[in-house]
């Protein structure tokens, strides 16, 4: 893939605001700036000429990175909540959830090409000050919670994995940070590269878990087939709300309107236009990756835990304990806690990279990745290392759970905006969404949100 698509020299300078005025029209309150990961703005060549699939090759990678913050530790939870207590049913559920991450993550896509603007730069350029700080603020917090459940996943793997306590887990997981910087030290292809590595060995963790839980095929295929049984059982609503809910990631749109911008290519409305194209392309491929691992996880959860009576299962350490029993193989937990470390560690690049778009997008401030990392990182680890210390491993899930309701409250000040700068024509020119994507994008963005909301209400009134 490298061979194919190379990434441009170091002293290759990235297209300026003012070769392109389409990406300065009248929409926008202030010229463009310096694009945020300016070290890895279009360093990735494209094919201009030739057939589909290399065109399309030079594309592949980003999406992969939005995927991941489709499988973090909270939907894990939901995923084998939803299969344990009610079998195969809730995949349509997950099925859904998937194609509105999809219609989202395609606004990301043409924001990023089409405005040359990642959705921070775009927050900036629009609003004023005291609108576009407190939507930075929104998008730290967001971050924050983002790592805070990667720290809980990542101690629970390794303590899964090698009895390492939560508390000495949690604070190991601060040297991550010497992992991304040795990886951009090779290039953005090889973040790429680890990234879909890693996704790779999570899909095949599952696989194998699958092959021996033997599921009911005939019953899988059913569960993706839409029922009444949803709205009619109140308790299968709740779950079906809390995959629906925690479907999208607000740090997800900053972080996918960045990285289409590492590719090279070009100018002219026409190259944008396949651009789009190519990147969406690349999205929704990878996005139905994560829709196999999420349903993995709970066709897991169905063929073992459902099936033995075990409705009950929502932890992950329980899910892990209970799969050697069930399975009668000692491989079964090990790989499933391989599946969880490595998704803790796919989440810790594209938490820094995110975290990074947002700082430089908002502020137009630039700090070393290291510096930026410990910081986000920090932040994260004391809440959990008190929260394990003081009251033990239990209480990590209900941090886990937190997390997540703290993301919900930060959704709308990231899917709002999205949704409204690329449905304007005076600021997305000839790249404006069509009509019926943005009617699509509005309805499934009203959707998450009061799904969201009523997750918050219902955990604050306990």
């Amino acid at each position: 893939m490298d061979a194919l698509t190379p990434e441009l020299p170091p002293d290759s300078k990235p297209m300026s605001a003012a070769a392109n005025p389409t990406l300065d029209g009248p929409g926008w309150r202030t010229a463009r700036g310096e694009p945020s990961l300016a070290g890895i703005f279009a360093s990735v060549r494209t094919a201009k000429q030739g057939p589909f699939w290399r065109k399309l090759l030079a594309f592949l990678g980003p999406g992969y990175l939005v995927a991941v913050g489709y499988m973090d530790p909270g939907n894990w939870a939901t995923s084998l909540a939803g299969g344990s207590k009610f079998g195969y049913a809730l995949l349509t559920v997950a099925m859904l959830s998937n194609l509105m991450a999809i219609v989202l993550q395609s606004l990301c896509t043409r924001l990023g090409v089409g405005a040359g603007r990642d959705l921070a730069q775009a927050c900036r350029d629009s609003y004023p000050r005291w609108m576009s700080w407190p939507l930075w603020l929104s998008a730290e917090i967001a971050i924050t919670a983002t790592d805070l459940a990667e720290v809980i996943g990542t101690a629970i793997g390794l303590n899964l994995l090698f009895h390492i306590p939560l508390e000495i887990g949690v604070i190991i997981t601060a040297a991550d940070v010497f992992l991304i910087l040795a990886l951009q030290a090779f290039g953005f292809r090889w973040i790429e590269a680890f990234v879909v590595t890693m996704l790779g060995v999570i899909a095949a963790c599952f696989a194998v878990q699958i092959v021996m839980a033997n599921p009911d095929w005939g019953a899988v295929v059913r569960g993706f087939a839409p029922t009444t049984d949803i709205f009619a059982n109140r308790e299968m609503l709740y779950l079906a709300l809390g995959i629906l809910g925690a479907t999208v990631m607000p740090h997800n749109l900053y972080l996918h309107s960045g990285l289409v911008q590492t590719r090279g290519y070009g100018d002219g409305i026409a190259e944008k236009r396949e651009a789009i194209k190519l990147a969406t392309i690349d999205s929704t491929i990878a996005l139905c990756l994560a829709l196999v691992i999420n349903a993995s996880i709970l066709i897991l959860a169905a063929a073992t835990f459902h099936r033995a009576g075990k409705t009950d299962v929502a932890e992950l350490d329980q899910a892990h304990a209970f799969l050697a029993p069930l399975l009668g193989s000692t491989m079964a937990p090990t790989l499933f806690a391989v599946a969880l470390l490595c998704c803790g560690l796919n989440s810790t690049i594209t938490a820094t990279l995110a975290g990074q778009i947002v700082m430089e997008g908002f502020l137009n401030l630039r700090i070393a990745p290291w510096l930026r990392r410990m910081v986000t990182r920090v932040i994260a680890i004391v809440p959990a290392v008190i929260v394990t210390i003081w009251a033990g491993e239990k209480a990590t899930g209900q941090l886990l759970i937190f997390s997540q309701v703290v993301l919900s409250l930060q959704l709308p000040f990231a899917v709002v905006p999205l949704v409204l700068f690329t449905a304007s024509r005076s600021k997305m020119g000839p790249f404006t969404a069509p009509r019926w994507l943005t009617v699509l994008a509005a309805l499934t963005a009203a959707v998450i949100i009061a799904l969201n909301a009523k997750l918050v209400w219902d955990y604050v009134a306990g």
